[in-house]
């Protein structure tokens, strides 16, 4: 079991990446990764709902009538968002600022109700955290990576502290909608070389 249970945590950190392998996700990773700490915002919001709904449809899974069960699991995840949101609201006020609308969005991505349907709902409870804990953090590592990529490049600085000389010129286009593409783009590209290795 705790072989099985390894295997379920470690996928989501690279074999099932979320935006880099299953391609889900992609308008949060888009959308909020202009520095690096919001990528980390948004991924541990994700996570925390990603963890908490997977545990309650796990529990829940014997008991929600088949014909209904989206409809269940989308309550359930809008329940964790809500959760997520106020606690951003109260503690990381300038973040929740930064995440905008793309918090409450948390319910119709579609990672955290893939996973509900896809895994919790036909497995343990154990199981379920462990695979809601490893595709959150995977999640969470792709936009950290994709915002350091954009604020390095984008605005010189990481983490909001200065990496180049005051000579630096930002490649602006990196924060702007077309540099999400292309930084998903070369991240994907470089994820496929190296999966191919």
């Amino acid at each position: 079991m705790a072989k099985s249970l390894a295997q379920e945590f470690t996928k989501g950190l690279w074999e099932e990446i979320p935006p880099f392998r299953l391609v889900l996700g992609l308008c949060p990773v888009l959308a909020v990764t202009k520095s690096v700490a919001n990528g980390i915002g948004m991924g541990i919001a994700t996570t925390f709902v990603l963890v908490c709904s997977n545990l309650l449809v796990s529990l829940l899974r014997n008991i929600i009538p088949s014909k209904i069960r989206i409809a269940c699991f989308i309550i359930i995840i809008a329940t964790f968002v809500t959760v997520v949101e106020l606690l951003m609201q109260a503690f990381t006020y300038p973040l929740y600022l930064q995440l905008g609308i793309f918090i409450p969005l948390i319910v119709v991505n579609c990672i955290v109700l893939g996973r509900a349907e896809a895994f919790a709902s036909k497995n343990n409870p154990v199981f379920s955290i462990a695979d809601g804990l490893g595709i959150g953090i995977g999640f969470t590592l792709s936009l950290g990576a994709l915002g350091a990529v954009r604020e390095v490049l984008g605005e010189g600085t990481f983490y909001g502290m200065p990496v180049f000389g005051p000579s630096f010129e930002p490649f602006t286009f990196m924060v702007e909608a077309p540099g999400a593409f292309v930084g998903l783009g070369l991240m994907l590209c470089l994820m496929n070389l190296a999966g191919k290795r």
